[in-house]
């Protein structure tokens, strides 16, 4: 008698799954997840790379503490002008002159283009640094308060949530403006002006705060400068007032470095 079984000379189990169940599926990752684990591992490198340390917390504090106990600041009270002024420094360092040279090296021996390979796209890239630098900015805040405290600095109440908002802002602004730097031009370009123009933000920055006799037409003009909308904007928070001015100065400039970097951003080198 002949077997009717349709699975006879099949092995066996053959019929447990359906069709397709082990094909491959390389879909990419939802896009949460990617800028996850994109942040994750740009902190965990950001704080094991010592210059950036160098540029974003050791230069601040000395910064703070000098500046606050010596007496060269014509200022009744220092910290509270030159607090405000380390914190964006902070910022600024983080966001721009340690992003644009690390990224422009990254580029140079091609570990942007194995991630751009895997599949992330530019604007997972650039955020996943966005949120790295900010998740370090939190570290930097932390250890420049409590010194800032210990130095007799005080700060209304009232003043907290628009000094978030600054923050916030001036590392969106200065990690979007490092990215395009550090996305677009060689490397020993971005190492040569990326430490030219720290130095001139960082000058603007100090200009403002420490000359209290500066001419208004001047101050007006450095106004337009990012580092010194942020470090204006952080003193009048700290005061309990809000420059709007200066915010809407702050983020025209995070706006276009964003738009700029999405565009013009490139995993590689031009001789890649």
């Amino acid at each position: 008698m002949n077997s009717t079984n349709p699975t006879a000379g099949q092995p066996a189990g053959a019929d447990r799954f359906a069709p397709g169940t082990f094909a491959p599926n390389p879909t990419p990752a939802p896009t949460g997840r990617m800028l996850l684990s994109q942040a994750r591992i740009e902190t965990m490198l950001f704080l094991r790379h010592g210059e950036q340390q160098l540029l974003s917390l050791v230069i601040p504090v000395a910064l703070l503490i000098g500046l606050s106990l010596l007496p060269v600041v014509p200022l009744d009270d220092p910290v509270q002008r030159i607090y405000p002024m380390t914190i964006g420094v902070a910022l600024m360092s983080a966001g721009f002159t340690g992003q644009a040279i690390a990224v422009a090296f990254d580029r140079r021996y091609g570990a942007l283009k194995r991630i751009g390979a895997s599949g992330v796209p530019r604007k997972v890239l650039i955020s996943g640094k966005i949120l790295a630098v900010g998740a370090a900015v939190l570290l930097q805040i932390v250890v420049l308060t409590v010194i800032g405290l210990i130095l007799g600095f005080n700060f209304a109440v009232g003043g907290v949530l628009p000094g978030l908002l600054f923050i916030v802002l001036g590392v969106a602004t200065f990690t979007a403006l490092g990215l395009l730097l550090g996305g677009t031009l060689s490397s020993e370009l971005v190492l040569a002006l990326g430490n030219t123009i720290w130095f001139l933000l960082l000058g603007a920055s100090i200009t403002t705060a420490m000359d209290p006799e500066l001419p208004d037409a001047v101050f007006t003009a450095l106004q337009f400068i990012p580092s010194v909308a942020l470090t204006e904007g952080l003193a009048d928070a700290a005061s309990g007032t809000v420059d709007l001015g200066n915010l809407l100065i702050l983020a025209v400039w995070g706006v276009l470095g964003t738009v700029a970097a999405v565009r013009f951003f490139s995993f590689t080198m031009d001789d890649d």
